[in-house]
């Protein structure tokens, strides 16, 4: 079993029930960058000056939250008033949540990840881990470097797993989610506010199930939390107990965390076993450019009507000819990079959009695993 890591986290404030030790916290390579972008800690808490209006805005949205979260999970509201009481609007969040490292060009998000000690110390880690990793792997088909790239891209493998309250993120994004004032973005925006909204709930519903105090937990500016970075949502419906302890611990069991990470990928990435992620491709001198704006992956194309096209993969492949794919372009440090991404690549942004990260976590684990291939 992989020892444990950091203190338990304190059982739900309102309904405490009693928790095993902590293991001895396994080793992490020194030296393991954290993740970028870096986000101020938490200042001390300052209050904003806000209107009138907007007072009563948001104590009528809260009112709604409190009372559609207690029927929907059967949360006392009291108690959820209780915890939003002591919630706190940071601005800083705010401001981090308009500035995405995701929105770097890829010349400048590669080096943010792909760097001597995160494969340094996501080769020590699966070397320490690798029962797990290899028992994550046998179960779920994902490969023991891709979990294990996933934790070194979110945590550098449980260095830095955030330190802002999950509540006051949530919140802050819940309530007061950064608007940029362009008429186009609105319907965005308000999708996004009411993700948050919705995962604030869910973290309500997850302090319930788990027995955890809601208000001690910590993580990044958008709520995601432990080692995997779990949205409040991904934990209650993708968590494992790995280790058949009768708890799912993302904060300090690894076991669960490995686990965790590869269930995820198995269901709601759709992994398939063995399938190729992404591979290099060469524009042809008659190639236009290829439409394929924004982040979602539509695997649409074939390797026939890319070549159609006049792209090609830059390595033999031997695949079916159905076999759905598509093209990515990438501003790389000496001009565009052309890459064919596959149903894998596709899992990947399941856990974050952005094609940058998809690329970073791939070309992570191949070093990991100490293949240079065509990861460049």
């Amino acid at each position: 079993m992989i020892r444990r890591v950091l203190p338990c986290v304190v059982v739900f404030a309102l309904a405490a029930c009693a928790a095993p030790s902590p293991k001895p916290a396994p080793e992490v390579a020194a030296g393991v960058a954290a993740p970028a972008p870096a986000v101020p800690a938490p200042p001390a808490a300052t209050p904003e000056p806000v209107s009138a209006a907007h007072v009563r805005g948001l104590d009528a949205a809260r009112a709604d939250f409190v009372r559609t979260t207690a029927q929907r999970f059967g949360i006392p509201a009291a108690e959820i008033e209780a915890v939003l009481a002591r919630a706190q609007i940071r601005e800083p969040i705010i401001k981090a949540m308009s500035r995405p490292a995701e929105a770097k060009p890829w010349r400048d998000y590669r080096p943010i990840f792909i760097q001597p000690a995160r494969i340094d110390g996501g080769r020590a880690f699966l070397a320490a881990h690798r029962d797990a990793l290899q028992r994550a792997e046998r179960q779920y088909g994902v490969p023991a470097e891709i979990i294990t790239a996933i934790l070194g891209v979110e945590t550098g493998y449980g260095a830095n797993k955030g330190s802002w309250p999950v509540v006051d993120a949530l919140y802050t994004l819940a309530f007061a989610y950064p608007r940029s004032g362009d008429p186009a973005r609105v319907a965005y925006e308000d999708r996004r506010e009411a993700f948050f909204r919705d995962e604030l709930a869910q973290l309500f519903a997850l302090g319930k199930e788990e027995h955890l105090d809601i208000t001690t937990l910590k993580g990044s500016y958008a709520g995601a939390m432990g080692w995997g970075q779990f949205m409040p949502s991904s934990y209650r419906q993708y968590a494992v107990d790995g280790d058949g302890d009768g708890r799912r611990d993302l904060f300090n069991d690894l076991d669960d965390v490995i686990a965790s990470v590869a269930n995820y990928f198995a269901l709601k990435g759709q992994w398939q076993r063995g399938g190729p992620v992404m591979v290099r491709a060469v524009r042809g001198p008659g190639a236009q450019d290829f439409a394929n704006p924004g982040n979602a992956v539509t695997l649409d194309q074939t390797l026939a009507a890319l070549a159609a096209l006049d792209y090609r993969p830059a390595m033999a492949l031997t695949l079916p000819a159905t076999t759905p794919l598509t093209l990515i372009t990438l501003d790389g440090a000496a001009g565009p990079e052309y890459w064919i991404v596959f149903n894998d690549f596709k899992a990947i942004t399941t856990y974050n959009i952005s094609r940058h990260y998809a690329t970073a976590v791939y070309q992570l684990s191949e070093l990991i695993a100490g293949r240079g291939g065509d990861a460049g």
